[in-house]
C-alpha cells in the first residue's frame, strides 16, 4: 500500500495541500525569498536526483582521462559549462539484477537492493532521497517531491513476474512503500500550492484554513471510529493516522509560511504536447519548489525503465527500449547516443536556471547536490557495473571543487556513493545494503 495515495477520506484531506507548477522560468522568480534564511554559516542543503532509463552509450559518456582536466565527452558536452561543480564517477557497481533487469536497475539506483520478484507484495529498500527527506521534513511543507514524465499506465511493458511499480519509480519510503512520480504538471502544482488555481497569497490562505477545518473533522471521526475496531483494523488506522499527522505538519508549515511572497503563477492546464516542453516545465516546477523552500528533496524520472518513447524531434523516431539493445550496430548506437545527449541537455537547462537564481550568499546551484545517472551502464548487456553517474552542484561547501573524473576500483558498490551523499547532507548512516564505506575521493580533507 502506498501511504501517499490512499483513497477514502485521506484523499479529501489531501485535496489542495500539495503539488507543483508548469511554466517557463520567469524573471520575477529570481529574487531570493527573505523568508528562507540561507547564510554561509547556516546554508540550506538541497538534494535532487535525475534518472534516465535503459542504460547509456558508454563510449560517448566515459572520459578518457582520470582526475582533473579531463576532456568532456560527447554526452557530457551539454553540461560542460558546469564542469567546475561537476564530478563524473565511473567504476561504481549496482547490486546484481534479480531476473528483472529493468526492475532491478530502477530499484537499486537509490536503495542498493534488488526488488522481490512479485506482482503484488512489493519489497525493496528505503531510498537515499527518503532518508534525507526524513531528516529535512520539519523544515518544509513537503518532505519530498517525486516527478516523472511517463504515465504509470503501462501494463504489459514491464519485466515478467515483476510489478510495473518497480520500473515506474526510484523512490521508496520504506521497503514496502514505493513513491511513484507524478507526470501531470497540473497535479504537481496542486501538490505544491493547493487547488486554489494560482499562487495568490489570499487564495492560498483561504485554502489552508479550509484544509485545517476538513482535517479537524476527519480526525474527530477517526478517534470515534477507533473505539470499535479489531486489532488488524487498528493497525491499518494507525498507518492512516501517520499520514494524517504528516498532513497536519504540512498545514502547520503552510500557515507559518502563508505570508511568503511567491511569483504569481496560474495553475497549468495539463501535460504539454511535446516531450521537450513537458520536461522543461517539470524542471521549472522542481526549481520553483526548491526556490520557495517547499521541499529540499526531489527525484525526477525522465522516462521509466523499458520506456518505448520515441524522439522524432531529434531524429530518433525509433522506440527507445528496443533501440537500446543496439548489438553494437553503429546506426542503433548513434541513436542511443542522441537520446542520451537530449536528456542531459534538458538537465543542463535546469542547471543554468539554478545557477542564475540567487540564494543566500550564492546561487541555488551552490546549495544543491544533484545526482544524474542511470541504473545500468551498457544497455545492450543490461550491465550493472560501471554505472554512468554525475554529481553536480556546490553541495553547500561539502564537496571538493569539481572538474574531476573519479575512477573507482571495479565493483566498488554504488551504495558507497549513497553513504557519502548522506554524510554530505548531514544525515550520516553506518551502512546501506552492500556498502563498504564512503568514497574518500569526494572527501574535503
Amino acid at each position: 500500500m502506498i501511504v501517499t495515495q490512499k483513497a477514502i477520506p485521506r484523499r479529501t484531506v489531501l485535496r489542495g495541500i500539495g503539488a507543483s507548477l508548469a511554466l517557463p522560468f520567469l524573471d520575477s522568480m529570481a529574487p531570493a525569498f527573505a523568508a528562507i534564511r540561507n547564510t554561509a554559516a547556516h546554508p540550506v542543503r538541497r538534494f535532487g536526483v535525475v534518472y534516465v532509463p535503459n542504460g547509456m552509450a558508454m563510449k560517448h559518456f566515459t572520459p578518457a582521462a582520470e582526475g582533473l582536466g579531463f576532456e568532456t565527452t560527447r554526452i557530457l558536452k551539454p553540461i560542460e559549462a558546469f564542469k567546475d561543480q561537476m564530478h563524473v564517477l565511473t567504476g561504481l557497481a549496482g547490486v546484481a539484477s534479480n531476473a528483472g533487469v529493468h526492475a532491478s536497475a530502477a530499484t537499486r539506483f537509490l536503495t542498493g537492493v534488488t526488488p522481490a520478484r512479485t506482482e503484488s507484495n512489493l519489497r525493496a529498500g528505503v531510498s537515499v532521497d527518503q532518508l534525507i527527506a526524513r531528516s529535512f521534513e520539519q523544515h518544509t511543507q513537503l518532505a519530498s517531491l517525486e516527478i516523472a514524465l511517463d504515465s504509470r499506465d503501462v501494463s504489459g511493458s514491464c519485466d515478467v513476474g515483476f510489478s510495473c511499480t518497480y520500473t515506474n519509480t526510484i523512490s521508496w519510503r520504506s521497503d514496502t512503500t514505493p513513491l511513484s512520480g507524478e507526470n501531470n504538471p497540473r497535479a504537481v502544482f496542486e501538490r505544491l500550492f493547493g487547488d486554489a488555481g494560482s499562487t495568490d497569497s489570499a487564495a492560498r490562505l483561504a485554502r489552508i484554513r479550509k484544509d485545517r477545518s476538513i482535517l479537524d473533522s476527519v480526525t474527530e471521526k477517526i478517534d470515534a471510529l477507533q473505539r470499535g475496531l479489531g486489532p488488524n483494523d487498528r493497525v491499518r488506522v494507525t498507518e492512516y493516522l501517520e499520514a494524517v499527522r504528516d498532513i497536519e505538519r504540512r498545514i502547520q508549515k503552510a500557515e507559518e509560511q502563508s505570508d511568503r511572497e511567491l511569483p504569481e503563477v496560474d495553475q497549468p492546464a495539463g501535460i504539454p504536447a511535446t516531450y521537450e516542453e513537458h520536461a522543461r516545465l517539470m524542471f521549472d516546477l522542481m526549481l520553483l519548489a526548491y526556490q520557495t523552500d517547499l521541499t529540499r528533496v526531489s527525484t525526477y524520472m525522465m522516462a521509466r525503465e523499458i520506456s518505448g518513447r520515441t524522439y522524432p524531434e531529434i531524429g530518433v523516431p525509433d522506440s527507445h527500449h528496443p533501440t537500446s539493445h543496439h548489438r553494437d550496430d553503429p546506426t542503433l548506437y548513434e541513436k542511443i547516443a542522441k537520446i542520451n545527449e537530449f536528456h542531459i541537455s534538458l538537465f543542463g537547462s535546469f542547471l543554468e536556471k539554478a545557477r542564475a537564481t540567487p540564494d543566500g550568499d550564492g546561487n541555488l546551484l551552490d546549495h544543491m547536490m544533484l545526482l544524474y545517472g542511470a541504473g545500468m551502464s551498457d544497455s545492450n548487456l543490461h550491465d550493472n557495473k560501471g554505472l554512468p553517474l554525475v554529481l553536480v552542484g556546490g553541495g553547500s561547501g561539502q564537496l571538493k571543487p569539481g572538474g574531476r573524473h573519479l575512477v573507482y576500483k571495479e565493483r566498488t558498490p554504488a551504495t558507497n556513493l549513497h553513504l557519502t551523499i548522506l554524510d554530505k547532507m548531514g544525515v550520516p548512516v553506518d551502512r546501506i545494503a552492500d556498502s563498504t564505506g564512503p568514497l574518500d575521493l569526494l572527501a574535503i580533507s
